[in-house]
């Protein structure tokens, strides 16, 4: 343990401080984890939890070090004992409760509380964005996936039907569920629902934390356009499940080759976020070079 802490950054003379702390979120958190791995996080349509946790902790080593120069010689807050009181209650709440959306967004406050009371507040200013990631791991209350799934499934149903209509396939729609020759499809939650689009979106907001881009107009035009682009993308996995069926039959379509639509849906959001990025690129090298030009020309 102490010898991992010092890789990522801590440390050996921090090790005391900070040792007791992980410990204590181990005690904590391990059993949370370990019941959503065997729970909900082995479900279909939460199946990106552990993905959204891993990458968050990946986002929150990557700063590490510079949350602790930035951090360095900086006044603690004592806002962090009201916040660590707070998470302390959701945290009993929820697990006593089984009221997960409790229990697992005490673990952002607990981590925002050790920031505040041990760095102040510029570490949490650091590591905002990490923290804020976190949230694409909670699962949603029931009622409101219930409430906003309906009506993307229903998009996701018609666009396909006219997609592949369009194409000369035989195909049909009656709400959710797709007629294409011989198989009837419908389209379940876990191809078009709301907990999909909110992969996407994590996907879409991880990469621009990562490229970092300087243009404003770039950063403020793509994290708009992440929304069709996540549609889009839930598109083309209903086009490919639809089609595997048609061509492979009703084994397939379940099968081995429905997983593969998965990979099919995040590769497709990757190479759309990345298509768009490169053409919004491109947009931003025009305008600079147009507004060059009548400096170029005055002189």
């Amino acid at each position: 343990m102490e010898n991992y802490l010092t890789r990522i950054g801590i440390p050996k003379a921090h090790l005391p401080e900070w040792l007791p702390i992980v410990l204590g979120l181990l005690v904590l958190y391990v059993p949370t984890f370990y019941d959503l791995a065997r729970g909900l996080w082995a479900t279909e349509g939460q199946a990106h939890g552990p993905i959204m946790l891993a990458l968050a902790i990946w986002l929150v080593f990557r700063q590490w070090q510079g949350m602790l120069e930035k951090s360095d010689g900086q006044p603690t807050s004592a806002a962090g004992w009201a916040v660590l009181a707070i998470a302390l209650l959701f945290y009993i709440i929820g697990r006593s409760q089984q009221i997960m959306l409790f229990e697992l967004g005490s673990f952002i406050w607990v981590l925002a509380a050790i920031l505040l009371l041990k760095r102040g507040s510029r570490a949490l200013k650091v590591m905002w964005f990490p923290l804020f990631f976190m949230l694409f791991m909670i699962p949603l209350p029931g009622t409101i996936v219930a409430a906003l799934t309906m009506p993307m499934k229903m998009a996701v149903s018609y666009v396909t039907a006219n997609i592949l209509y369009w194409a000369d396939y035989p195909i049909a729609r009656n709400g959710v569920i797709l007629q294409i020759g011989q198989y009837q499809l419908l389209v379940a939650d876990a191809c078009a629902g709301l907990q999909t689009l909110l992969t996407l979106e994590s996907l879409g907001l991880f990469y621009m934390n990562v490229v970092r881009h300087t243009s404003i107009f770039r950063n403020i035009v793509l994290a708009i356009l992440i929304v069709p682009i996540s549609f889009a993308a839930n598109v083309i996995r209903v086009i490919t499940l639809t089609l595997i069926t048609y061509y492979f039959g009703d084994a397939a379509g379940q099968g081995f080759l429905h997983g593969f639509a998965g990979m099919v849906l995040f590769f497709s959001a990757l190479l759309l976020i990345l298509g768009v990025d490169g053409l919004l690129q491109y947009i931003v090298r025009l305008r600079a070079g147009n507004a060059a030009l009548p400096a170029s020309d005055s002189r």
